[in-house]
């Protein structure tokens, strides 16, 4: 059974607000969330997160802003079918479609985790549409020569990743607590938003196909960070957790490199999912920067 947003009976109302929209896409219907007016924000995830993630900046932002946050197929609301592709090119393609159908113009991206190189990819092949962007830990180049990168890759390709990802949730359950670096911010409440979504085997292909692809893509991240160029011009507003031990100063160079016009924060104390560890101090820095915008 699909899960929507009127029969998810574990989603917290009060903690995520916000009316379903459905969008038919390759791979069934994507759920997003489409709240407030003015210059669009489009809000890319990774995995295992999906729309939730953004919560506290979609309610922040909205009163001035007009902020999209798609869950990909295979992740939070949206359909999860049994033998689509889930590669991030895949859901690089549902995206464009997304952007195509809400007629969305001069926007800004905000991408993190898999939604850099998934929602990058829009950005170097439509920049004229790109107004700014906003990073968090995240990456659009390939990760084969990083060590770490390939053996998690190469673990999830097997068949023993293949059951702890699909049979046993290990994304939601535990990777993605071990990328907190304030653990008692990732309360059981909001623990449960990102592990209900996915109840079934059948239902968690997404996640394991991304955690293959970490590496299993890399031609195609190589051909993005082939047109980086397109976007080195750019606004663009970097949010970086520095305890993240997947995506780290190493990377946090790459962009300090690339943007000739970047604001870069870092966040000693936090880890992977800094939309989670530094809500309270995400709006007022992405007000500003958004405020700076022609």
């Amino acid at each position: 059974m699909q899960t929507t947003g009127r029969d998810a009976d574990w989603l917290d109302r009060a903690e995520y607000p916000f009316e379903s929209h459905f969008l038919e896409v390759d791979g069934g219907r994507m759920h997003y969330v489409d709240e407030g007016q003015g210059r669009p924000i489009v809000m890319v995830h990774g995995t295992p997160t999906w729309s939730f993630l953004y919560r506290r900046l979609i309610r922040e932002l909205s009163g001035s802003y007009r902020c999209i946050a798609p869950d990909q197929i295979g992740f939070g609301l949206s359909d999860k079918p049994p033998g689509w592709g889930y590669r991030p090119e895949d859901h690089a393609r549902n995206l464009r479609t997304l952007i195509k159908r809400l007629h969305l113009r001069d926007i800004v991206l905000m991408v993190h985790d898999f939604g850099g190189p998934i929602g990058l990819s829009y950005a170097v092949e439509q920049p004229e549409n790109v107004r700014a962007l906003v990073l968090f830990n995240t990456w659009m180049w390939s990760l084969g020569d990083d060590a770490s990168a390939r053996r998690a890759s190469r673990l999830a390709g097997s068949r023993v990743g293949k059951f702890v990802y699909t049979r046993l949730n290990f994304s939601p359950r535990v990777l993605l607590r071990a990328l907190y670096s304030d653990k008692s911010k990732l309360t059981k409440a909001i623990h449960r938003h990102y592990v209900k979504p996915l109840p079934s085997p059948g239902e968690r292909q997404g996640q394991w196909v991304l955690a293959r692809e970490l590496v299993g893509s890399s031609a195609w991240y190589e051909r993005l960070w082939e047109k980086r160029d397109r976007i080195a011009e750019k606004p663009a507003l970097v949010l970086w957790g520095m305890k993240d031990p997947t995506f780290g100063e190493r990377q946090l160079a790459r962009w300090r490199e690339l943007f000739l016009r970047a604001e870069v924060v870092t966040f000693p104390e936090s880890g992977h999912f800094v939309q989670e560890e530094e809500s309270a101090r995400l709006g007022p820095i992405v007000r500003e920067f958004l405020a700076g915008i022609p």
